[in-house]
C-alpha cells in the first residue's frame, strides 16, 4: 500500500537534525550537495549512537541565529506538509543555540513564533518539546525545564532528555524532572537505544516519563515489556535510526514488530529526517516491507500516538477523526 498520502502522527522528531539541504543552501550557500550528503547526512551504519551525532553537530552549528532558527523550522514544516504530517512533536535542546548571542529565552521565543507561523502556512498542528541532554549538569538542566515552565500555555508541551545514555547516568537530571512533574509538564526520555533495559528501567524509576524516546532494547526483557504495557508507557520507535546507530544489525533484526505484538502502545517515528535520510512514509514502507504491517497497524500506531501526544484533548480528537476517516477510506 503507498501510505504517502495518508495523515500521520510524529512524535519523535529533532529539528536539528532534519535541516533540508534547501535550507542550508539558504544559510550557508557555499555548502554543496556533495558536502551537505558527507557532513549532514549519516552513513547506513555507523559505529555507534555517538558516531551518529556527530553529524547533528552541523544542524545546529547552522541555528544560531533568529533568522535561522525560524527558517529550519518552517523549512520543517514544508517537509511535514509534504510528508502528510498532520501532527508532529518537535523536540530541540535550546541550550545548544546560544553561541552566536542569543539568550536561552529568545532562542525558544523564535521557534515558538516559527512554529505558530508554520501551523498558519502548511495547515500542520505542531507542538515543541525541550531537551537537556545527557552530558549536561544539574544547572543546565533546570534551567532547561524552568524554559518549558516560562512558555507553558504555547506551543511547547512537553520536556525531555536526548544524547548518550550509556555515557551519563541520570543523576544530574533528577531534579528537572522532578520540576517537572510538580509544574504539570508532560515527560519523555530517550532510554533503550545506547543502553540494554536496565537503562529503561532506571529512567522509569528516576524520570517517571509517560513516553521513552526509542525504548526499543526493552525486547530484552518481557518482563520490562510487561511493565511498560501494564502502565501505558509509550514508545517512540525509530527503525531505520536504529540500524543506523546499530542498536540492530539489519531492519529485519528490530524488535518494533514483537514490541507492537506484545501490547506494548508504540508509534513509529522518523528521530531525524536528515541524518537518517528519510521521512515518515518511507519508514511505513519499510515497515510494512519487512514486517507485513497492515493498514489496521499503522492505524493502531497513528492512534495510539495521539492517544499519548502532549496536546490537548480538543486537538487530539480533530486528529483521531482526520485519521480514522481517511484510514477507514483507504484501499
Amino acid at each position: 500500500m503507498d501510505y504517502r498520502s495518508l495523515p500521520k502522527i510524529e512524535l519523535h522528531l529533532h529539528l536539528d537534525c532534519s535541516l533540508s539541504y534547501k535550507v542550508v543552501q539558504q544559510i550557508n550557500p557555499a555548502i554543496t550537495l556533495e558536502e551537505y550528503r558527507d557532513s549532514f547526512i549519516a552513513p547506513p551504519k555507523c559505529t555507534d549512537l555517538n558516531d551518529y551525532l556527530t553529524r547533528a553537530v552541523k544542524g545546529f552549528e547552522l541555528m544560531q541565529t533568529r533568522e535561522q532558527l525560524r527558517w529550519v523550522t518552517l523549512d520543517l514544516f514544508e517537509q511535514l506538509k509534504a510528508d502528510q504530517v498532520i501532527y508532529a512533536e518537535i523536540r530541540f535542546a535550546p541550550l545548544l543555540h546560544i553561541a552566536g548571542g542569543l539568550d536561552p529565552a529568545t532562542v525558544v521565543q523564535t521557534v515558538n513564533d516559527a512554529v505558530s507561523e508554520g501551523i498558519v502556512s502548511t495547515g500542520v498542528e505542531a507542538g515543541l518539546i525541550l531537551c537537556t541532554l545527557r552530558h549536561y549538569n544539574e544547572a543546565q538542566s533546570l534551567e532547561t525545564i524552568r524554559l518549558a515552565e516560562q512558555f507553558k500555555g504555547t506551543h511547547v508541551l512537553g520536556f525531555d532528555i536526548a544524547g548518550d545514555e550509556a555515557g551519563y547516568p541520570v543523576t544530574a537530571h533528577i531534579k528537572a524532572f522532578e520540576l517537572a512533574q510538580e509544574l504539570g509538564i508532560p515527560c519523555t526520555a530517550h532510554a533503550g537505544e545506547a543502553s540494554g533495559p536496565d537503562s529503561v528501567k532506571k529512567t522509569l524509576q528516576c524520570f517517571h516519563p509517560s513516553r521513552i524516546g526509542h525504548g526499543v532494547r526493552s525486547a530484552e526483557d518481557p518482563a520490562l515489556l510487561d511493565q511498560l504495557k501494564a502502565n501505558d508507557i509509550h514508545l517512540e520507535v525509530c527503525p531505520t535510526s536504529n540500524v543506523q546507530t546499530n542498536i540492530v544489525d539489519t531492519i529485519a533484526d528490530h524488535p518494533l514488530d514483537r514490541i507492537y505484538r506484545h501490547g506494548v502502545s508504540m508509534s513509529l517515528n522518523t528521530d531525524c529526517r536528515t541524518i537518517s535520510d528519510v521521512n515518515l512514509s518511507s519508514e511505513y514502507q519499510l515497515v510494512e516491507a519487512v514486517f507485513q504491517w497492515k493498514k489496521e497497524d499503522f492505524l493502531h500506531c497513528n492512534l495510539e500516538a495521539i492517544q499519548h501526544a502532549f496536546c490537548d484533548d480538543v486537538l487530539k480528537e480533530k486528529l483521531r477523526k482526520a485519521i480514522l476517516s481517511a484510514y477507514s477510506s483507504a484501499e
